[in-house]
């Protein structure tokens, strides 16, 4: 009897250990293994579908919303403009206002991406309606009665050949001169001693008073501000960098109304002026060789059509207005790019082309190749994870059945000193001597 209650006991007990500990415990850990494993199946597929449809049109629909953000940004800056010529025409003014005129800057600090506050302007002056720089401030100071110069002739001006003056002064109240980007060029061995491009927009709009035109408010737009736009994108992550690695050929990019590209990682690639204000040519087929000996080599997206007709394909359908995705290939290499027409709209920058083109550009090849890299890093650690568990999984089994060896022998104990010894005696008949 006490054998058949002990046996009872023990099969209890190891019924429920096993219904409320072993089979748990198997359930989680093949969930966990299924888990990984099906991660890792999708990390590869993940990796054979890259850029795929889906990821395409969410490139396009990003650079459509950043072209947007670009032609609102120079909105702003042609209001500031319009708000130069109501305030009192003196170098305080103008440094009160220009202070008030900030923006964010992506810049590395202590190892992390931050953003810093820079002023929106280099320069803001007043001129007469002969040409002549009454006040001007630069970089937060006002100029010296003797460093103020006649603007109407294009070699007094910041890069000797800018033609604002004449071109404001035709217009009408209300309306405002927007120039291309203009600057000093960053050729390709400056720009790998790590120079940068530095250069700015300038605006300019009419002042009049009864009498009628009276003179010019300038201002010059820190191009960076202009750039940051595209510097800081990686078209396929969502956070934002210093600078995108053109070497990795994943970049984002800006192209004027003219197909010069004035945005772009390499600076060797945006339109610049030589030191006697004259510009340095763009390639074409009949210079390309010599320019790239020189290390200068600016990018006209509408000159490049006998060099790579695609890639001038996509800049005449954005300067259409339109926007779209293509693959191509350029310099070799498979590309696709999204991009999409920035809707700024004013007399220097009609329609359709406005004031000119985002594009967003992957090289295909090399993203997929980091795409496989990717996945079999997160595959091998999977495995690693999924051989841990098993490790862990034969441990605690090791240990459930060894606490389980110990409640047996703590439930026979529990049996013997429950149960009289008598008891366990055979019982004794009458008819035994």
């Amino acid at each position: 009897m006490a054998e058949s209650i002990k046996g009872s006991r023990i099969l209890t007990v190891a019924r429920l250990f096993f219904l409320l500990v072993v089979i748990p415990l198997l359930l989680i850990s093949s969930l966990i293994a299924f888990s990984i494993v099906h991660f890792g199946g999708i990390s590869r597929s993940g990796a054979t579908l890259a850029l795929d449809q889906k990821s395409q049109q969410e490139i396009k629909v990003r650079a459509v919303d950043l072209a947007q953000g670009v032609a609102d940004f120079i909105r702003e800056r042609q209001k500031d403009a319009l708000i130069g010529t109501i305030l009192p025409s003196t170098p305080r003014a103008y440094q009160e206002f220009l202070a008030t005129k900030t923006g964010d800057v992506w810049v590395k600090k202590e190892g992390a991406v931050v953003k810093e506050q820079l002023p929106l302007y280099v320069e803001m002056s007043y001129i007469d309606r002969n040409g002549n720089e009454l006040i001007k401030i630069s970089d937060g100071k006002a100029a010296p009665a003797g460093e103020l110069k006649d603007v109407s002739n294009p070699a007094n001006t910041l890069y000797k050949s800018e033609d604002y003056f004449a071109k404001a002064r035709v217009l009408n109240k209300g309306q405002v001169y927007i120039s291309h980007v203009t600057g000093w060029y960053v050729n390709k061995a400056e720009f790998e001693q790590g120079k940068r491009f530095a250069g700015i927009v300038r605006m300019a709009t009419p002042v009049f008073d009864k009498q009628g035109f009276v003179g010019v408010v300038a201002l010059a737009l820190d191009s960076r501000h202009l750039s940051k736009f595209t510097d800081t994108i990686i078209p396929t992550e969502s956070e934002h960098v210093v600078k995108a690695d053109a070497a990795s050929g994943n970049y984002a990019y800006m192209v004027d109304s003219r197909g010069y590209v004035i945005a772009h990682p390499l600076d060797y690639r945006i339109e610049g002026l030589y030191k006697d204000g004259t510009p340095v040519p763009p390639l074409t087929p009949a210079n390309v060789e010599e320019m790239k000996k020189k290390g200068e080599e600016v990018l006209n997206l509408l000159a490049i059509d006998g060099i790579e007709p695609e890639l001038a394909a996509v800049a005449k359908d954005a300067l259409s207005g339109r926007s779209g995705i293509k693959t191509y290939t350029f310099e070799g290499r498979k590309k696709m790019v999204a991009y999409a027409p920035i809707p700024f709209y004013s007399e220097d920058y009609p329609k359709p082309a406005g004031f000119g083109w985002i594009g967003m550009g992957v090289d295909i090849e090399k993203f997929n190749e980091q795409a496989k890299l990717t996945s079999e890093r997160i595959e091998k650690e999977g495995q690693t994870w999924l051989a841990t568990i098993i490790v862990i999984l034969l441990g605690a089994m090791i240990i459930l059945f060894g606490i389980a060896a110990i409640l047996s022998r703590g439930i026979n104990r529990s049996i013997a000193s429950e149960v009289p010894p008598e008891a366990l005696k055979p019982p004794k008949y009458d008819d035994e001597d």
